[in-house]
């Protein structure tokens, strides 16, 4: 599998160096032909200095015949230019931008292109680290958006219904660990002392769902 890199910085020399350890075929693009050494000696792929979104750079890291291109310069229109030129004139099978803003990364998901908003996410992490201590986080979805949380059931929830941690849009109950088991239940099921309660909680919710779980 061969995978067209644009830009060289610390994200995408690290990617570089992750998916040539997997065995794939990798090539670099940027502009400063000295950001070619975070890629260190052992890099045994491709780099072709030039802008992203120049045709003639994309050519040259093969473009033509890559699987996925990833996007990953410090600049918002370089990134989504150069992964709608992959996707729309190349098509190439996989697109992935990394976009600075918020509100733009959402536009270019309705537009189809995936993008991977590094402060939305970043401001989700460090909100949901300070504010809910006591949660054990399993999985962070999207940009942080949502987040698949477990808690051990309070005694005061022993009895009520799985549609009680149920909130539309904001609170589902994904699965329930019971005596060292974990099944997907409905939401009519029976909550149990000392079941342990897989829930996906939207971000903006989570101090909803802590004071729904408070002991």
């Amino acid at each position: 599998m061969r995978i067209v890199i644009g830009g060289c910085g610390r994200v995408g020399a690290l990617l570089t160096a992750r998916f040539e350890s997997q065995g794939y075929e990798v090539a670099v693009i940027d502009k400063d032909p000295s950001s070619f050494k975070r890629l260190g000696k052992g890099f045994k792929g491709d780099t072709v200095r030039g802008m992203v979104f120049d045709r003639e750079a994309l050519d040259a890291a093969g473009i033509d015949r890559c699987d996925s291109y990833v996007a990953v310069t410090s600049g918002d229109n370089s990134n989504i230019v150069s992964a709608t030129v992959a996707r729309d004139v190349f098509r190439v099978p996989k697109v992935v931008a990394r976009i600075f803003d918020p509100r733009r990364a959402q536009i270019y998901r309705r537009l189809g292109i995936q993008t991977v908003s590094s402060v939305s996410w970043a401001a989700n992490e460090i909100l949901s680290l300070v504010m809910h201590q006591a949660l054990v986080r399993d999985v962070v979805l999207g940009d942080g958006e949502v987040q698949l949380v477990k808690f051990s059931v309070p005694p005061r929830l022993t009895g009520r219904t799985l549609a009680d941690l149920s909130s539309p849009g904001e609170l589902l109950p994904v699965a329930v660990v019971r005596g060292g088991q974990s099944f997907i239940a409905t939401s009519q099921a029976e909550i149990r002392e000392g079941d342990i309660v897989e829930v996906a909680v939207l971000t903006t919710a989570m101090d909803r769902f802590q004071r729904l779980i408070a002991p």
